[in-house]
């Protein structure tokens, strides 16, 4: 008979412990994104983090010795947060895709006089405008692309005009004048901007392979970065409206132009 032995036991309060351990540390690090776009750099400091948090000053310092390990764990969150709100509009965008090749296809194939109805349907609701059919039976197939391409635009804007990156920016100006966080800063938005490129490429289905696209995109982003940092002294809404719209126009035409069919 093989003697049975007990199975060794795991040290009691170990998984309660780090689950609170965990908790703590998120905590922190949404209380040190939130007093940096609130406070900025000047006003964050560990035992403001600490207080918003609900924590001691001691348990904030047990997770993150110095002021720069707080705020560069605080900036690697933002970043981690702002690339998976990237990636959470990938499946609107891969919908708003597949209506615009159904809409621009339908276009192209219908009748004259049927061109209205082919874009409701593409569309799943009145027909844009510019799409009713001409004297000549041409139709305007710009306004379906635009629609598919302006979800990603205004996707994409409003995560660089949301307190995500306006906590960024907080970082951003500390890391300009403060020597031990510059590096660390620098490095993690370089891999940001990486994440960001390639993500858009992706919502925009654009092919980088074509001469002129990247250099498109890559101004894309530069513009939304623009309205980010321009955000931070007015909410100018209506202008903003107006340069996303246009915007959709441009990113369309370019990436059509890039891919003739």
């Amino acid at each position: 008979m093989v003697p049975l032995t007990d199975a060794p036991r795991q040290p009691r309060g170990r998984g309660p412990q780090q689950d609170r351990s965990r908790a703590t540390r998120q905590r922190l690090l949404e209380a040190a994104v939130a007093c940096l776009a609130e406070l900025g750099w000047g006003g964050s400091t560990v035992s403001v983090v600490a207080e918003r948090a609900g924590v001691s000053r001691g348990a904030a310092q047990h997770h993150f010795p110095t002021r720069e390990d707080l705020f560069t764990a605080a900036v690697e969150h933002v970043a981690a947060e702002r690339s998976a709100a990237l990636r959470g509009l990938l499946p609107a965008a891969g919908a708003a895709d597949s209506r615009r090749a159904e809409g621009a296809d339908a276009i192209r194939a219908a009748p004259t006089g049927a061109v209205g109805a082919a874009a409701e349907k593409a569309v799943g609701g009145k027909a844009p405008a510019g799409t009713e059919a001409t004297a000549g039976g041409a139709a305007a197939a710009t306004p379906l692309a635009d629609a598919a391409t302006a979800a990603v635009v205004r996707g994409v804007v409003d995560l660089y005009t949301g307190p995500l990156f306006r906590a960024a920016l907080q970082l951003w100006v500390a890391a300009a004048n403060e020597e031990q966080l510059r590096p660390r800063v620098a490095a993690l938005e370089a891999r940001v901007g990486r994440e960001a490129h390639r993500m858009t490429v992706a919502l925009l289905g654009a092919d980088e392979s074509v001469p002129g696209v990247r250099e498109t995109v890559q101004g894309f982003l530069d513009m939304a970065r623009g309205l980010g940092l321009a955000t931070l002294l007015t909410d100018d809404s209506a202008r903003r409206d107006r340069v996303v719209t246009q915007w959709s126009h441009l990113l369309t035409t370019a990436l059509s132009n890039a891919h003739p069919r």
